[in-house]
């Protein structure tokens, strides 16, 4: 997507699809919660930004907070093992849970008004490592650094007028993004979308080589577009049951893609993308079998933390991983601490 040639013209009507992505509390960025630099910005400060006008619903997660659980599994058909020495590479058949969730700090957020969706898995290899990664609908991130990720969380917040377009004045990459949010269309499934893996990070292959990746999920069910007012006339929870009576009726795939970087391509930079022709292989196929309410689900307990990976695969230049484990791991502490507030469903539930 071309970025405008001055930052004067970023479109006005661009500011209105950001501010609604971001504003009203429902801190839509949330999944990035983590993406600023733990030297400069505390993790503190960092949730206290993303929360809603009412705090935080307590025993929940700090972002991404409404969700539902799954289990499935991935199919690794060795193609991958070209890129990486990690044994969830090597064909074979290795147990998932993940997670369908909202950008979204509010837990009572409608899913049609959330315009980034997202899939959080946890994969084990035959070694008992894990993958673990946290995906979202957006093809790119709206801003290039870290620092600029709380600059546009504070002027989204902000009540001071043009602050949007004093931002995005500064920060021209975010025309990308706006561009994606007002036009992509909307679908009416979780199945139905694709989630991408915007951070870079480095696969090391058998012989040592070291390749600068990303991946993403594709769905194999259709995608059909739905008009967003047509979403936001249904009920609140309209995804979740959606996904619970399709998976109900089969299970639901999609097949895993790595992307390698070309020489020059941004690596620390996940506002831009890559050039459609890069290298791309098909590693394998998700499939979610069985859904389960995160109350008593097995991703409840589970911190996505993009950087628990395996052998073969480490984090790349690029910082904000690192920082994101560091939030997500202040926002389990703080969810763990208030697990009396989320109860269980039933006596027996898991502890």
């Amino acid at each position: 997507m071309a970025q405008p040639s001055r930052p004067s013209r970023f479109p006005l009507g661009s500011f209105v699809v950001i501010a609604a992505v971001l504003g009203g509390g429902a801190a839509a960025f949330a999944y990035t919660a983590g993406w600023l630099s733990p030297e400069r910005l505390s993790r503190e400060r960092v949730l206290a930004a993303l929360s809603p006008p009412g705090g935080p619903a307590p025993g929940h997660r700090r972002n991404h907070t409404k969700g539902l659980c799954f289990t499935g599994s991935f199919e690794a058909n060795g193609a991958g093992a070209a890129l990486s020495r990690a044994p969830v590479l090597a064909a074979g058949r290795y147990p998932v849970i993940g997670r369908f969730n909202l950008a979204s700090a509010v837990l009572a957020q409608p899913d049609g008004q959330a315009r980034v969706r997202g899939l959080s898995l946890s994969i084990t290899g035959p070694d008992g490592s894990e993958w673990r990664t946290a995906m979202i609908t957006a093809p790119v991130f709206p801003v290039s650094n870290v620092e600029a990720f709380y600059a546009l969380q504070m002027a989204a917040r902000s009540k001071e007028p043009g602050a949007m377009g004093a931002f995005a004045a500064a920060h021209p990459e975010i025309a990308a993004f706006g561009a994606w949010a007002g036009s992509a269309p909307w679908t009416g499934s979780y199945a139905e979308e694709r989630y991408n893996a915007l951070n870079a990070f480095l696969f090391t292959d058998a012989g040592g080589r070291d390749h600068a990746v990303r991946w993403s999920v594709r769905p194999e069910a259709r995608p059909v577009p739905v008009p967003h007012e047509q979403l936001t006339a249904k009920p609140p929870d309209f995804l979740n049951d959606e996904i619970k009576a399709r998976i109900a009726a089969g299970p639901v795939r999609w097949t895993m893609t790595v992307t390698e970087a070309g020489p020059g391509d941004p690596v620390a930079d996940p506002s831009k993308a890559w050039p459609e022709e890069r290298r791309t292989v098909e590693v394998g196929t998700l499939t979610a079998e069985a859904v389960q309410e995160e109350q008593d689900g097995p991703c409840r307990d589970i911190n996505y933390d993009p950087t628990v990976l395996p052998p073969g695969m480490r984090p790349s230049a690029d910082p904000f991983p690192a920082a994101r484990s560091s939030a997500y791991a202040l926002s389990y502490e703080r969810r763990a601490a208030e697990a009396a507030a989320y109860p269980h469903s039933a006596p027996g539930g898991r502890p």
